[in-house]
This record gives structure tokens, sequence and C-alpha cells, in this order.
């Protein structure tokens, strides 16, 4: 809470892909005590919490998908509006990365959501984001173009056999042999050594055939973005390669204009990756590497839009 007297504007922050502390604590860093530090400063009052099953959290982080974990940031919302401190007319949502792929998903269904930001939020469907995200990372970290073109064939036909086929005891025969046959004709770098095909394989595909990325290889985020009316600021670092900025904030864009909603802005920051560091190349590779956690443009972007949104 900010010092003062309330009641004060509110941010619910929701975190990104796989399970997170409130902190967001990831490759040395913990953007979202940053975040929540740097917003609260400013007067805006702030709620994380630990993801489903994660740190002081209960539940089962396992069998969630990103429909599941938006119930719990909207149970946020909830709780938010019982607290004398806070605004119930001025709660938000702050998503990074598969938190803003969250956060339009509860704005498009429930009113009390009053702005949303976008942190590296996903625009694209899921199998096309990841196989450009796939593309971008070999690329950067010094793949050769055959390996890259093997990998996108590969890996193109599987999310595709993902995206079409709904018998799911089918889909496991039949990409597990798909895989099978295309590591035995073209070994993978990254299979371990002494590891076999088949083991190799089935990691693959309990991998891809979780509940989490079986829901978003399958999942087109832009209809739901397109039912978003509340203001929006959709956010991505211009050397973001996990979540091309370009063509991820177009999309975003289109959508948000095809549902009508004219409360919105875009911004790509120069510079950035990923996680909004002030970066050389945007390589995973760099984030533990880089001192700063967050950026401090970024975070007076963020606040400087919430705080002008809220007092309209």
């Amino acid at each position: 809470l900010p010092k003062g007297k309330g009641p004060f504007p509110a941010a619910v922050m929701v975190t990104g892909s796989g399970p997170e502390d409130r902190n967001e604590a990831l490759f040395g860093h913990k953007p979202f005590l940053i975040v929540a530090d740097w917003l609260t400063r400013h007067g805006i009052a702030v709620l994380r919490a630990d993801d489903r099953g994660t740190a002081k959290s209960t539940g089962d982080f396992k069998s969630a998908t990103s429909p599941d974990l938006a119930t719990d940031a909207e149970a946020a919302v909830a709780y938010l509006k019982t607290r004398p401190e806070v605004d119930r007319k001025r709660i938000g949502l702050v998503g990074h990365s598969e938190g803003g792929l969250i956060a339009p998903i509860i704005a498009a269904r429930n009113r009390d959501v009053s702005y949303i930001v976008l942190m590296a939020g996903p625009g694209l469907p899921g199998a096309d984001l990841l196989l450009m995200q796939e593309e971008l990372i070999a690329r950067a970290t010094g793949s050769s173009e055959k390996d890259i073109e093997d990998l996108k064939r590969v890996n193109g036909k599987a999310f595709d056999m993902i995206r079409t086929e709904t018998d799911t005891a089918k889909l496991r025969r039949e990409f597990t042999a798909f895989l099978l046959d295309a590591t035995r004709n073209s070994p993978p770098k990254d299979k371990p050594a002494g590891m076999s095909d088949e083991a190799f394989v089935n990691a693959q595909v309990s991998q891809l055939l979780s509940p989490w990325m079986y829901w978003f290889l399958r999942y087109d985020p832009r209809p739901t973005i397109s039912q978003v009316k509340c203001p929006v600021l959709a956010i991505n670092g211009s050397k973001d390669l996990q979540v091309p900025p370009k063509e991820d904030l177009a999309e975003i864009g289109k959508a948000l204009a095809k549902g009508g909603n004219k409360k919105v802005t875009i911004m790509e920051m120069p510079g950035m990756n990923h996680l909004f560091q002030e970066c050389a190349t945007g390589s995973p590779e760099e984030y533990t590497r880089i001192d700063q956690t967050i950026s401090p443009v970024a975070l007076k972007t963020m606040s400087d839009w919430i705080l002008a949104t809220v007092k309209k």
C-alpha cells in the first residue's frame, strides 16, 4: 500500500509461464518485486501472489492451464474490492508474458477490471508464437540455418498435429511415432548423451501434451483481446526474442481495433528484452548476466500510464 490516505487505485500482478512466486523470481532477478515497489511509491496499491502450488500458495500447478490461472487472478481482483484502502472502481491487471495473455481473458468477461497492462503479452496464436520464438533464439545462440530449418519443419508439423487432432489418445500415438521418426532421421543436438531415442521422445511428448502446453498451442488470443473494452497498455521490448514485438503488438492492436476499443496505447520499448532489461542482443543467455532487473523507462511508462488512466 502507498503511504497516505486512500482509497488508492490498485494493480493485481499476473506472472509469466511456469510456477512463479510473487516476485516472479527468475534468472537471478525479482522483477515483480521491483515493479510493485515502484508502483506503490507512485500511489498505486499492488497485490502479488505466489502461483497456485508455488511457495506459500496451495493447489496443483501441474494440472493448471491459463484459464485456471485466470480464475486465480480474478479472485485477487474480487479480494481487492473488499479492502477499504482500495478504490474498487480503479482496479487493474499488470501481466507479464503469460500474465499478458491471462489479463485479457479476465478483462473480457469482468467489468470490474478498469485497465490492463500487457508486458510482452502474446497477441499471436500459441503455436505460431512458439515457432517464431524457437527460430529467433536458435539464431541468436548460433545455430546453423540448416538446424533452424530442421527445427521449424519438425516442430511446425508437430504443432499442427496438436492444433488439429481432437482425439487425444490418437494424437499421443501419432505424435510419438512422428517424433521418433524425426529423431532417428535427424538426431537433435539437445538430446543428452546416452539417452535412448524412445526416452527422449517420451519426454518431449509429455511436455508438449501437458495440460498447459496443449492448451497454449491450440489457443488464439485475438478473439478474446477483441472483447476487451477497458483501457489497454501493451508494451514489448524491441529485442524481445520470446514474444517478437513487431508481429505481436500489431496483432494486439488489430484485435483491439476490431472490437472498437480506442483506449489503447501500444509501445515498442527500444533496446529491451523479454524481461524489459536494457540489453545487447535479447538472447535469454543474457538475462542472468545483466545487472539491471527492469528498465526505469519501462517502470515510468507503466506508472505514468496507469495514473493518467485511473484519473479519467
